[in-house]
Order: C-alpha cells, then sequence, then structure tokens
C-alpha cells in the first residue's frame, strides 16, 4: 500500500512525551517555553504512522480482550532471525536474543553486568547523552574518545586516543553508537574492525548501540560490527524495533550476545523481564511485513533530509549541516553567527518556540550544535525551519 507521509497526525491528548510532556521537559531544562503553539522535534520517534501490518496485528491483540503474562513465541524469534539474515547475511542463533524492556534500560544494565564500579567506559563524544548518564550514574569513569572533524566536516575517528583509552587497565567497556547518534555517521567495516581488535587485545568489552541501523541513507551500506570480525565473543549488540518502525512506546530491544557467559551475566542482571503482548504482535508483524512500508519511509526521510539542508544552504547560509550517513537526525553548526549557545538557544527555543536539543547536552564537543530530529510530515518541517529562520533574521 502507499503511505501517506505528509498527513499530521494530531498526538496532543495521547500521553505523547512529545506533544503531551511540556511540563516534564522543562524540568529537566531542556526547554524554557512549551506550549500549544511550540513544535517539538526533539525526541528520536516519527510523527508518522506506523505500518498498516502492525496495526492490524494490535487490532488483533485489542480484539483478543485479555491481556495476561505474555511468553516470547518461536514466531518472535523466527521474525528476528529471517530480518537479519536477509538484511545483513547476520546468522542468529536463538538461544544468543535476550529480550530487554528498552535500549537506554539494556545499556544500564550491560554496564553492571560487564563492568566494575571505577572502571572506564569509553564512549565517543559529542553522542546520546544517556551514554554519559548510564556511565556516571553507575560510578564508572567516562573515558572519552571524542570524534574528530576532519578538513571536510565528517566525523573520524583518533584511533591513537581510543587505542590509549583501551589499553587503560582500569579501561572494561567501551560503548559503540553506529549509525552515531548525532553526527550519523556510518563507520566503515575497517573502522569498526580496528576498534574491535584493539577491544579484545585488551580485554575491553564492546557493547553496541545498533539501532538506527536500518534508517540509512539511499546508496548507503550498513554492517553490523559482529559481521566485520572473525571473533565476536567481546561483543554484545542492541537492536530494536523501536526506531526503525516508530515503536519505542512498546519497549522492545533485543540484545545479541553470542558469548555464553556473558550472555549468563547479563541475563542474572536484567531479571525476569516479559514483554506485552503488543510488544509480540508488533514485532512479528513489523518484522515480517514491515518491509514495504520502510522502502517508502527511507525515501520520504532522505527527501527531509535534503529539504533541511536546502532550506539552510539558501536562507540560513551560516548554519553548517550535511546530510547523514544514517538515522533521522540532523546536526547544524550554529558558531557562522558568532553568538552565544545560549543565545542561540533562545531565539530557537524561545521566540520560534521550535523544541530541538542543545549540542552541549552531547559533550562539550557539540557546544555550538543544534540537534534536529526530522522524521515528520513535510509541512511542520517546513513551519519549524521558517520560525527559525525569521528568528534569525536580523543575523542572516
Amino acid at each position: 500500500m502507499k503511505y501517506d507521509f505528509d498527513k499530521q497526525i494530531n498526538r496532543r491528548g495521547t500521553y505523547s512525551l512529545k506533544w503531551d510532556g511540556g511540563e516534564l521537559i522543562k524540568q529537566i531544562g531542556l526547554t524554557e517555553r512549551y506550549d500549544e503553539d511550540s513544535i517539538p522535534l526533539f525526541t528520536a520517534d516519527m510523527d508518522l504512522p506506523v505500518p498498516q501490518p502492525v496495526i492490524d496485528a494490535l487490532h488483533r491483540t485489542v480484539d483478543h480482550q485479555i491481556f495476561g503474562y505474555t511468553i516470547i513465541p518461536p514466531e518472535y524469534y523466527e521474525a528476528i532471525q529471517k530480518w537479519f539474515a536477509e538484511k545483513y547475511d547476520w546468522q542468529i542463533a536463538v538461544e544468543e536474543i535476550v529480550y530487554a524492556p528498552g535500549t537506554v534500560h539494556a545499556l544500564n544494565m550491560a554496564i553492571k553486568a560487564f563492568s566494575e564500579k571505577g572502571d572506564g567506559v569509553i564512549i565517543q563524544r559529542p553522542v546520546y547523552p544517556p551514554f554519559t548518564n548510564a556511565v556516571e550514574r553507575h560510578e564508572r569513569v567516562v573515558q572519552n574518545n571524542a570524534l574528530v572533524q576532519n578538513d571536510d566536516g565528517d566525523y573520524v575517528i583518533d584511533f591513537a586516543d581510543f587505542e590509549a583509552k583501551a589499553k587503560d587497565p582500569n579501561t572494561t567497556m567501551f560503548i559503540l553508537c553506529n549509525p552515531h547518534n548525532p553526527t550519523g555517521r556510518i563507520f566503515s567495516n575497517e573502522d569498526l574492525r580496528r576498534m574491535s581488535d584493539i577491544c579484545a587485545e585488551n580485554g575491553v568489552t564492546i557493547v553496541a548501540d545498533e539501532i538506527h541501523g536500518d534508517l540509512i541513507r539511499t546508496g548507503q551500506t550498513f554492517t553490523p560490527i559482529v559481521k566485520t570480525v572473525e571473533n565476536d565473543d567481546h561483543i554484545v549488540t542492541l537492536t530494536a524495533i523501536n526506531k526503525t518502525f516508530n515503536l519505542a512506546g512498546l519497549h522492545c530491544t533485543n540484545v545479541i550476545i553470542s558469548n555464553q557467559k556473558m550472555r549468563d551475566l547479563f541475563t542474572a542482571e536484567i531479571g525476569m523481564s516479559l514483554p506485552s503482548p503488543f510488544t509480540v504482535s508488533a514485532l512479528i508483524a513489523a518484522y515480517n511485513e514491515g518491509q514495504e512500508w520502510l522502502d517508502q519511509l527511507k525515501v520520504y526521510l532522505d527527501e527531509n533530509l535534503a529539504f533541511v539542508k536546502q532550506f539552510l544552504d539558501e536562507r540560513m547560509p551560516k548554519v553548517k549541516t550535511y546530510i547523514p550517513e544514517g538515522t533521522y537526525v540532523m546536526w547544524m553548526d550554529f558558531s557562522g553567527y558568532g553568538i552565544s549557545a545560549d543565545e542561540v538557544h533562545d531565539r530557537i527555543y524561545n521566540e520560534a518556540n521550535v523544541i530541538l536539543e542543545d549540542g552541549k547536552m552531547f559533550g562539550e564537543e557539540g557546544l555550538d550544535f543544534q540537534r534536529i530530529c526530522v522524521p515528520s510530515p513535510r509541512p511542520l518541517i517546513k513551519e519549524a525551519m521558517e520560525r527559525i529562520e525569521n528568528a534569525f533574521a536580523d543575523l542572516n
């Protein structure tokens, strides 16, 4: 079927964090202003309808009328195996799959399972804020292997620094984000192998967040890190339907761990965790019948990203950005205006009333940046960009 992603669906009054969570969003310091006129483009969920087969599956679940404790049936595992085998030639055994109620939760449990208090954990800022929060919350030490922008503006790995941090005897874990959030970088197979080899040589566990792996640009290729190495005994991979199919509210992450000893440690830490019947129904439908929708979605996301890039190039050329290789976030550099990050924030969040995410949340490397999420109807993206343009009219 043909999906109409330009159609604007009113999400207010649906318990949406993005559209109904204004007071919470203000409390955590994301913005000072949030009202009925706000356009929230700060969080990575889509303002777009999910695949029709998922909707149909959820209706069948509702029609059953009973929502008790739920097992994970064989069809659930088979759908995961089929998806990753067909898309990535990744053969996953059923016993390697561990269900977790969310990626951030799984990340926190992995830190507890595979490191001790005081251990160093490598992350690559600017990076998704919960990485830093998870490390520090559990009294581990952030080892920041900051990504570096080269002369072309591409983010690259400082391998000398990475190896030095991995060799530190206190370092026991590396959290990989690929495709990288917020830069949108897809790391090359060579880079992945090199990072894996360094970690393996130094006894460093890799926890790979690959939940944006299905959301890549036309012409790009994503390869799970385990498919680039011969030995994946030190690698834990986080996969999910939440980004790919806009199902974050169903809390469905699947953690792939081939090393049985590590899998036992993780399952002991996470404890007994059962999905809802809606989660099971949605995953089976999404992975078995969602490809047609995903194909159309990726074209629409490509067009949204191109629209924002062209808009900025033509109407706000002091803002530097690029089309990300993966994800649906854009990383926008406002340093060309020569004003403080606080003033940039004030013009966007309070004057334009568009809610993004300040780059400083991703580490000091993001101070002059803003992250925008663009999986929304294009008319809404257009209105948001025009508001931001008007807020900078005196400086453009």
